[in-house]
This record gives C-alpha cells, sequence and structure tokens, in this order.
C-alpha cells in the first residue's frame, strides 16, 4: 500500500492540471492515476506518419480542437504562460453544401459555414497535455492503471486500482479527486460507503461531452482544397459525415476532418474499414479525385472508448449541465472532489471547463487546509 496525501482519479487535462496546480502550492505527496496507457484523456491526436518518427508539428486531433481566447481568457493565459503556439482556424474561400450524393455540391460564400475566430494549437491540443505533464515529476503519473473501487477506512481513503493484466495495486490517500466524467466515475467505480444518492443520480444523469461521438480525419501531403478556393467547410445531409473542418496543421500536412452524422448504435454496426471507406467516397463528391487517398486517415470512436463513454451516452447527445462537485452532507464531504471538464459551471465538458473545474477544486482543497 502506497501513502499519498491526495490522489487524482484521472490523468487528462484536468488531472494533470490539479496535479500541477498542487505542485506550485507546494503538495508534492499525489498521485494521478490513468486507465489508458497514455495520459490526455478526451485530448488525442494521430502523427501524420505511419512508420517515421511523429513530428511535434504534424499532430491532428481526434478530441478537442479549438478554443475561444475572448471567451476562455483563463485557458488563453495557461496556454500563453506554457509558451505553446496558436494560430486561427483556416477558413478563407467557399463552403459547401451536400443535399443529395448523386448531385454535385452548392458552393456557398465564405464564412457562412465555417469556425471563424476560433483557435488551434500548432502540434495539436496534444501540446498543451503534454506542456503540463512534462513539468510533473513523471514517477507521479500512473498509467495503465484503473480504479475501481474507495472504500473510506476510519480517516483515510483506500483506492483500489486494477491493470489490464489483473494486477491490483492500492494507494491510500486523504482526499481523492475525480478527473473523469461524472456519469463514468459514477458508474465505473465502487463508493464504500456509497455516495448520497441524490449525487449519484445527478453525476448518472450529467452527459459526458464527445461520449456519442466520432470524427474522420484524413491527412494529405497538402491541403489541395484551398488551391480551389475552398475553405474546407462542409455539411451533408447525406453522411457519413455531417459536419467537416480544415484541420491542417501550420508548417504541416493538409488534412480534413468530419463529425459523423451516424449515431452511435448505426456505427457499430460497420468495421473501421467500411466507415472509413464510406468517408473517403463523401470526401471526393465534396472536394473532389484528390480526396480519393489520403496518406493517412482514421476513425476515432469515443462511444467506442470505455474510459470515456458508458453505455447510457451511446444514444445521449446532449450538452452537459455541470453537477454539484461533492457531496454536501454524509462521510464523504470533505473528502472527494469532482474536477472533470464536466463539473465546470462556465464551460462544461470544453477544454477551458478541464482548467476551470481543477482550478476550482484544488483551490477549495488549499482552503480547506488552511
Amino acid at each position: 500500500m502506497v501513502d499519498v496525501h491526495v490522489a487524482i482519479i484521472g490523468g487528462g487535462l484536468s488531472g494533470l492540471y490539479a496535479a500541477f496546480m498542487l505542485e506550485q502550492a507546494g503538495i508534492q505527496d499525489y498521485v494521478v492515476l490513468e486507465a489508458r496507457h497514455s495520459v490526455g484523456g478526451r485530448i488525442a491526436s494521430i502523427s501524420a506518419a505511419y512508420d517515421q518518427p511523429s513530428c511535434a508539428v504534424d499532430q491532428f486531433d481526434l478530441g478537442a480542437a479549438w478554443f475561444w481566447p475572448d471567451h476562455q481568457p483563463q485557458l488563453d493565459r495557461v496556454v500563453t504562460s506554457l509558451g505553446l503556439e496558436r494560430f486561427e482556424q483556416f477558413s478563407d474561400g467557399e463552403g459547401v453544401i451536400e443535399r443529395n450524393p448523386a448531385v454535385p455540391p452548392n458552393r456557398i460564400p465564405a464564412g457562412r459555414i465555417g469556425m471563424q475566430s476560433s483557435m488551434r494549437l500548432v502540434g495539436g491540443m496534444a501540446a498543451l497535455v503534454d506542456a503540463v505533464y512534462h513539468r510533473l515529476e513523471s514517477s507521479k503519473v500512473v498509467t495503465g492503471l484503473a480504479v475501481r473501487r474507495v472504500s473510506l477506512v476510519e480517516d483515510q481513503i483506500e483506492i483500489e486500482g486494477r491493470s489490464s493484466t489483473g494486477d491490483v495495486k492500492v494507494w491510500r490517500a486523504s482526499h481523492i479527486m475525480l478527473a473523469l466524467p461524472p456519469r463514468l466515475a459514477e458508474a465505473s467505480i465502487e463508493y464504500s460507503p456509497p455516495l448520497p444518492p441524490s449525487l449519484s443520480k445527478q453525476w448518472r444523469a450529467t452527459s459526458t461531452w464527445m461520449a456519442p461521438h466520432a470524427k474522420y480525419i484524413a491527412i494529405y501531403d497538402k491541403p489541395f482544397w484551398r488551391g480551389r478556393g475552398l475553405s474546407g467547410d462542409a455539411q451533408s445531409s447525406c453522411g457519413p459525415l455531417g459536419e467537416i473542418h480544415d484541420a491542417s496543421m501550420e508548417g504541416g500536412s493538409g488534412a480534413l476532418f468530419g463529425f459523423f452524422a451516424l449515431p452511435a448504435s448505426e456505427r457499430q454496426r460497420h468495421s473501421e474499414d467500411a466507415l472509413r471507406l464510406q468517408c473517403r467516397e463523401q470526401m471526393v463528391r465534396l472536394f473532389g479525385q484528390e480526396a480519393a487517398a489520403p496518406k493517412k486517415d482514421t476513425v476515432k470512436d469515443w462511444a467506442r472508448d470505455p474510459w470515456t463513454s458508458s453505455p447510457t451516452d451511446v444514444d445521449d447527445g446532449d450538452h452537459p449541465f455541470a453537477p454539484p462537485a461533492s457531496p454536501s452532507t454524509g462521510p464523504w464531504q470533505g473528502r472527494l472532489t469532482g474536477i472533470g471538464s464536466e463539473w465546470s459551471p462556465r464551460f462544461c465538458g470544453y477544454v477551458a471547463g478541464a482548467i476551470e473545474a481543477a482550478t476550482l477544486g484544488v483551490t477549495a482543497f488549499l482552503k480547506a487546509r488552511r
């Protein structure tokens, strides 16, 4: 059994940023426990190269990609303080709208369906995760270990984690921070004694952002559509993708990405290869024959990710609303705090929400220690 002061369950951005804040406050006695074999959570990326060393620039977002500095000043300050480079989402040129796969799509004026004023990071949003992670002591971030049970034993909390090979390890802490979606925290972890029923119900009812969604990314040597006066923005009522944007990286490869319009239950009836083929055919309809042969493409279906999505999420496309982050009564009061993005009051589910929720949770924890 390993003793720490704070155990952070979840190694996405909120968990890593909470650890960073604890270190800034002089607290080194913590551990971050992540079920996946890598950190980042719903911030994930794909490299342009199959068999070559990855380029720090040529990374493309499979999850969160955008932020809005004017509306999310705290995240903007974090990005600036970490020295990360940014650029505006490309939106120059006309968009296209597809209503019938047998009829060429309509070109529409620039700015009608784009993401103007949205900002991206050079190297993708994973650059933010990496920048925070590399400021932590790596030995305090444990990956490949899923927390399945937390137990309040006298004045300590025992946290039981299990690896993919079945190995069990136990930590003991005085406080735990849940850096994962509320619905997943309620469904995947056994609490002894149980959480207050009203709190469990609220967490269970909180939608997980991205959980029912999927993205397709196609990477090319260059953004050829720009030479045709197209922005890369498209909307389609035919599918399989409903919304498409330019995902090209500044100083790197060209890329297009799209959100699937097919619901998760329908996507699960198709193999990834079949979905990729349908997406390629749609890209050709929208952007021409050059789109037929990306140098790399992939589908990231978050509904199939057990560390993001629960069975309840498959058909739940609602945007979440922040539930209470901690019990107000009972034995878990003052012992447990939710800091995942869905607990953010203003930016629930967004990257900015991960920073805000972590900040609120750590600030409250530090205040209670005084």
